[in-house]
């Protein structure tokens, strides 16, 4: 007899063949999340925690968590202001800051975990932000840093182990010879990005494990070959009234050889600080959001994806919760 594995419940292989890197529901809100570009489009300490859990009720369904931080390079000190140290409540989103050239840094910590595959990477990011005029600037961001992949045995499961099996374990040379081989793999993480943005408008396009696994370290296969990931966004925002904004936004995803991958969003925002969104990931998921700005230093993010593909029949859908610190706003 031979030993199957099962690596996942359900569907995990199509998950590994669609997508190799986590997905966000808010990018639209956390332009870094995709785009190295990005980071230093504020002039304070932007820092953001987050955790997505996705097609909840399905046992070891992918969990995501992650943390980035970015500051721009001799920002403008905050001057002493006794009113911050009690301006609680609701505050405005904080303003992008142009006209001028920018040095930023930032660092970016991501860990995600489906079925037997875990993948930790830790990121370094730099990115000069140039003006083109007063209220527009463009922006290059590479980042450097080392992802790990590892098989978690305890995780997978073969077919004459399963509950109820009552028939003798089989010696399997050919499943033996896998398990041994599947350690852990290192490699080198390269990615890249070019954005362009201005006070309600934003467009970019990035690339991610630009080196694949051509820079690897390690033992073992675990996991699939790293492949190149590219990123296209864009959005703008419409003043409705006094106190209402609309901003449309796009974001797609190319990696060969998966499908390409759409998803279209529309987010309201109310005297810039309490916002809510829509979104439709094409054939996958319908997303809905809802935000706040809870203080001048706090920010907060929700979401639920409702599926739409086949999962729907198995999972409760998905949630991703953000938390963002402002350190240093001078707004």
């Amino acid at each position: 007899m031979k030993k199957l594995l099962l690596l996942f419940l359900v569907g995990v292989s199509g998950y590994s063949f669609a997508q190799q890197l986590p997905q966000y529901s808010q990018y639209n809100r956390n332009q870094i999340m995709v785009n190295p570009g990005a980071a230093g489009m504020y002039d304070f300490l932007d820092i953001t925690l987050g955790g997505r859990m996705q097609w909840v009720g399905i046992e070891n369904s992918p969990n995501t968590a992650y943390a980035y931080g970015s500051t721009v390079l001799s920002r403008n000190k905050v001057r002493y202001n006794p009113s911050l140290r009690t301006s609680y409540g609701p505050m405005p989103s904080p303003k992008v800051n142009t006209g001028k050239i920018k040095h930023a840094i930032a660092g970016q910590v991501v860990a995600d975990q489906y079925g037997a595959f875990r993948d930790i990477s830790f990121s370094g990011i730099y990115a000069i932000h140039l003006p083109i005029s007063r209220n527009y600037n463009i922006s290059f961001g590479t980042k450097l840093g080392i992802s790990n992949s590892t098989f978690l045995q305890d995780r997978a499961t073969v077919l004459s182990q399963m509950p109820g099996y009552t028939g003798p374990v089989v010696t399997d040379a050919v499943y033996d010879t896998y398990m041994a081989n599947q350690s852990s793999l290192n490699f080198m993480d390269i990615g890249a990005g070019l954005f362009f943005y201005g006070d309600g408008v934003y467009a970019g396009v990035s690339a991610d494990q630009l080196t694949t696994d051509l820079v690897r370290f390690g033992q073992g296969t675990a996991n699939f070959d790293p492949q190149i990931h590219l990123n296209f966004t864009g959005g703008y925002r419409f003043n409705l009234t006094d106190q209402w904004t609309m901003m449309p936004s796009i974001l797609v995803k190319m990696m060969s050889p998966a499908p390409t991958t759409i998803e279209g969003s529309l987010q309201f925002e109310y005297n810039e600080w309490l916002w809510f969104a829509a979104s439709y990931r094409h054939t996958d998921a319908i997303i809905g959001m809802l935000g706040c700005n809870i203080s001048r230093r706090f920010k907060l993010g929700y979401s639920y994806d409702f599926s739409i593909s086949e999962f729907n029949n198995y999972s409760s859908g998905g949630h991703e919760l953000v938390l963002g610190l402002m350190i240093g706003r001078n707004d």
